[in-house]
C-alpha cells in the first residue's frame, strides 16, 4: 500500500497559514507528498518554509493562479486538482494549509487505509472536525461550522475537488478543469466513505485579528470581485472582532506535536475578548445569529453533538 500527501499554498507566510506544520503533520504518515505552490506576493517566502522541513518525500510544483478563470474560490479546488494528479498512492491524504493531523490519529488512519484497500465501495475516509477559535484555547462546535469532511480518498481519476475545495465529487463524464465542472451536480455523485475516529485540527480561525481581517477579504475578492467585496467590507471591519471567547468552547486536550512552535508566536491575547457582553459596534459572527445559537444548543444539549440538517457531500457507508 502506498499512501500520497497532497495540498496547494500561496502567500501562507503573509498571510499567517501554518502550511510548514500542516505538512509536517501528515509526512509520518505518507510515502510522497505533493506541494502545488502558487506565485506569491515578493515579500512572501512559503516556499523557503516547505523546503526547511528538509523531507526527501516533499516535490513542489509551481503555478499560477487564474482567479478570473476560476471564479468564487474555484481556483483552490483547481489547484488542488493539480496536485492530485501527480499522486502515486493507492490512498491520497488531503490536507489544508491552515489544517494539522494529531500524531495520535495516524495509527487510526493507517489502519483504516489497510481495512478498506481492497474494499472498493470505499472511495474516501471521513473525518471529524475541531474549528479553532480565536487562540488556541478554544475551539468552536457550532452549527454554523461543519461537524465533519473527506480528507482521504481513493486515487481514481473520476474524483475531483469540488466548488471552493472543502470537499470532492466523483464524475461520470471525461472531466475538463472549468469554473462550471468545480461547480456542477449534474453528471456527478458524492463519494461512498467510511467514517473513522479522528480529527481534524482546523486553524483557520486563529490568526491575529488584523491578519484574519486582511485574508476575510482577500478571500472575498475572490470569491465575490473586488468592487462586491469593498462594499461587504468597511474599514471598522479590518480588525475582526471574535467576540467573547467564554461563548465558544474550552479546549483541553493537546494540539499537535508539530503546531507547538506556531503555537508560542501567539501575541494577540491583548486584543481578544474572553468574558463579559459582545461589544455593540462589532459585526456579528455567523455562529453568534439567533438562528445558530438555538441549533447549536440543540445539538450540543439534547442530540449529542449530532448536526441537524447537517451538509454532507458524502455517503457514508455504515
Amino acid at each position: 500500500m502506498k499512501i500520497s500527501g497532497f495540498t496547494f499554498v500561496r502567500n501562507a507566510t503573509r498571510l499567517y497559514i501554518p502550511a510548514k506544520e500542516a505538512i509536517a503533520s501528515v509526512l509520518p504518515l505518507v510515502d510522497e507528498f505533493i506541494v502545488v505552490l502558487g506565485k506569491g506576493d515578493e515579500d512572501d517566502y512559503t516556499e523557503e518554509e516547505v523546503l526547511s522541513l528538509e523531507s526527501e518525500k516533499i516535490r513542489i510544483i509551481y503555478s499560477e493562479w487564474e482567479t478570473e478563470k476560476y471564479p468564487k474560490n474555484t481556483i483552490f479546488a483547481q489547484q488542488t486538482d493539480l496536485a492530485k494528479q501527480s499522486c502515486k498512492g493507492d490512498w491520497l491524504f488531503y490536507i489544508q494549509c491552515d489544517e494539522a493531523l494529531h500524531e495520535k490519529y495516524i495509527p487510526v488512519v493507517k489502519a483504516a487505509m489497510e481495512k478498506y484497500l481492497s474494499d472498493i465501495r470505499v472511495e474516501g475516509l471521513l473525518f471529524h472536525y475541531k474549528h479553532f477559535w480565536g487562540d488556541f484555547d478554544h475551539y468552536n462546535p457550532s452549527h454554523a461550522f461543519y461537524s465533519r469532511e473527506i480528507r482521504v480518498i481513493r486515487n481514481l481519476p473520476e474524483i475531483h475537488s469540488w466548488k471552493d475545495a472543502q470537499s470532492f465529487r466523483f464524475h461520470y463524464d471525461p472531466f475538463e478543469p472549468s469554473f462550471e465542472n468545480y461547480q456542477k451536480k449534474k453528471g456527478t455523485r458524492k463519494l461512498n466513505v467510511a467514517q473513522i475516529e479522528a480529527e481534524i485540527y482546523h486553524y483557520g480561525w486563529v490568526r491575529p485579528p488584523r491578519l484574519m481581517g486582511q485574508k476575510r477579504k482577500i478571500s472575498s475578492t475572490t470569491y465575490r470581485g473586488k468592487e462586491a467585496t469593498e462594499r461587504k467590507f468597511k474599514e471598522a471591519e479590518e480588525l475582526f472582532d471574535y467576540g467573547p471567547l467564554n461563548r465558544v468552547r474550552l479546549f483541553k486536550g493537546t494540539h499537535p506535536r508539530t503546531m507547538q512552535q506556531w503555537i508560542k508566536k501567539i501575541d494577540w491575547q491583548g486584543q481578544l475578548q474572553y468574558s463579559g457582553p459582545r461589544r455593540k459596534k462589532a459585526v456579528k459572527a455567523k455562529h453568534e445569529k439567533l438562528k445558530y445559537l438555538i441549533l447549536t444548543w440543540i445539538e450540543t444539549k439534547l442530540l449529542g453533538g449530532k448536526q441537524i440538517g447537517e451538509f454532507k457531500n458524502f455517503r457514508r457507508i455504515r
